[in-house]
């Protein structure tokens, strides 16, 4: 054993001012022991005078281990680039970091060994490689993505991006047949194939998530039959509304946004693989067969627009941040409806926050973040289009940079319709609450006016007479501090002599309400149409 013993300078045996240590024979000492190395040495004890010693061999230990980590780190030789024949020296690390997509496009990885594979099987089939070649790639291939998976795999910042780092481990994996595989393939053509591979399978993701977001809405409408909301104008007070009519505008909303998602899917479902860098290739390949093995609806029908453009993502994008922005108005919606002011919801503790230092605060935060998230997915739509903006055929490195506002448009609109569909199933509407809001605002002015339209259509009064009518009956009303239903007979024929007692039966928002008769309108039976086709639509069943 090698022993220290630090002692304090009263024990000294030579003079304070000498700048050394003294080895002494060995003795036991319990402050530190390490275990002792396989050859054997002798056994020393330090002594150290004074504290002038002590911090001298603390700096002198220091200096070793920092020695023996820097040794440990020295960074490995730079492996050579798969592109990198006729270069002479490498990047510097600068360029490296700039350049490297692999902290990101990683995500790809699925997509670029499924396209890998149906590659493979396309060049054997056509000669270009052999059969156990093409089998070999296969295993190497499906043996990376389980170390991918597993955690094992690791990913190398000098390799670039998904497409190298696979590579270059699948050559050490397979040996030679692993080179064959980029024949009659650039990464020009193979980025694009991935991700029109990936957006293809998060378009169907965010597909799932509208759909279960409109199987909650339509729930909630389920459950609220009967209930007459406010309905707003300019956010003032117009017309009562079915609760369930104003909870089924959103679902149409979303079945929109739906299919806009499917036209793009259409549309970018397309297979650039065999594009190469822009002009195709001399060897015969068959891209029909690529296409088909990876669900393309067929190749690409031009080599320089295969590699070039990326109008498919400047519509994803779109198409979910007009997605968000109907998020966001639910969301608006909700956050107004949850105030102490409307009072009309009551989110539960499940879906709602507090406050660091208001003990009585329970906030609808969810919904506030969906309001502010689809900032985020407006801005990667716009990051997106400014890329590509003025950008010269074909390729450019440039367009690197569309992987990252791509990444987050999807995560952050799958978070956003989750949250939203969880909070769905999580409110209660206060109906109480809402019943004494309705008396206000006269709500039952339209109907009143279609009411004079009809009742005095032999006596030819075009709409803007009933609407210059009622809007003197409104005056009245405000007057007199009271609602059109509290109006007598005699108040109405002084307004005009159209008015009959019949009229009350197109007063109050209950009667307004039902007086709702056209395609599409808030009427019960209307409403009830509607719910009726979504339940169908949906395939919800009832009272599950």
């Amino acid at each position: 054993m090698i022993s220290l013993a630090v002692f304090n300078s009263s024990l000294s045996l030579c003079s304070p001012s000498d700048d050394h240590f003294i080895p002494k024979h060995p003795r036991p000492s319990p402050t530190m022991s390490f275990p002792a190395p396989r050859t054997a040495m002798p056994m020393l004890e330090v002594r150290f005078i004074n504290s002038r010693h002590l911090k001298l061999f603390k700096r002198l230990t220091s200096l070793t281990r920092c020695a023996a980590q820097a040794q440990s780190t020295k960074p490995k030789p730079k492996e050579a680039k798969l592109w990198g024949g006729h270069f002479e020296e490498s990047v510097t690390d600068a360029v490296e970091r700039f350049t490297e997509s692999i902290s990101y496009d990683k995500a790809l990885y699925k997509q670029d060994i499924l396209g890998s594979k149906a590659h493979a099987s396309m060049l054997a089939k056509q000669g270009l490689i052999t059969i156990p070649d093409r089998d070999s790639i296969h295993q190497g291939l499906s043996e990376i993505e389980r170390r991918i998976e597993s955690g094992e795999f690791e990913w190398r910042t000098d390799r670039e991006d998904v497409h190298m780092n696979i590579e270059a481990v699948l050559t050490d994996l397979i040996g030679e047949p692993a080179k064959k595989l980029h024949t009659a393939r650039s990464r020009n053509d193979q980025v694009l194939t991935d991700f029109r591979l990936w957006c293809r399978d998060a378009i169907d993701d965010i597909g799932a998530k509208i759909k279960h977001l409109q199987v909650s809405l339509v729930k909630l409408a389920m459950e609220n039959e009967g209930v007459i909301v406010l309905g707003y104008t300019h956010l003032q007070r117009a017309q009562p509304v079915l609760l369930q009519h104003l909870l089924l505008a959103f679902v149409e909303q979303l079945e929109r946004d739906a299919g806009r998602l499917l036209d793009c899917r259409v549309r970018l479902n397309f297979c650039p693989l065999g594009a190469c860098a822009l002009a195709g290739t001399g060897l015969p390949i068959d891209r029909f067969m690529t296409s088909a093995a990876l669900d393309f609806t067929a190749p690409m029908k031009n080599s320089i627009d295969a590699v070039s453009d990326l109008d498919f993502v400047m519509e994803f994008l779109s198409a979910n941040a007009i997605t968000a922005i109907h998020l966001s108005r639910l969301g608006e919606e909700w956050v107004l409806w949850a105030l102490e002011e409307f009072g009309f919801l009551t989110p539960s503790d499940k879906v709602s926050t507090g406050s660091s230092i208001m003990p009585q605060k329970k906030n609808p935060d969810p919904m506030e973040l969906v309001r502010g998230k689809s900032a985020r997915v407006v801005g990667d739509l716009v990051t997106l289009l400014t890329l590509c903006k003025g950008l010269p055929l074909a390729y450019n490195r440039d367009l690197q940079e569309d992987k990252e506002p791509v990444f987050d448009s999807v995560k952050t609109i799958l978070g956003m319709l989750e949250v939203s569909a969880e909070f769905a199933q999580n409110i209660t509407f206060n109906r109480e609450r809402i019943q004494k809001s309705l008396p206000a605002g006269h709500l039952d002015a339209t109907t009143l006016a279609d009411y004079l339209v009809k009742k005095a259509s032999s006596m030819a009064i075009p709409f803007r007479t009933s609407h210059d009518i009622v809007g003197r009956a409104v005056a009245v009303c405000v007057s007199n501090s009271c609602q059109l239903q509290d109006l007598s007979l005699d108040e109405l024929t002084s307004i005009h002599p159209v008015f009959d007692k019949d009229v009350y039966e197109f007063l109050g928002v209950e009667n307004s309400v039902k007086k709702f008769s056209s395609y599409g309108s808030t009427g019960s039976a209307c409403v009830a149409s509607q719910l009726g086709d979504w339940v169908t639509k949906l395939e919800i069943t009832k009272g599950v």
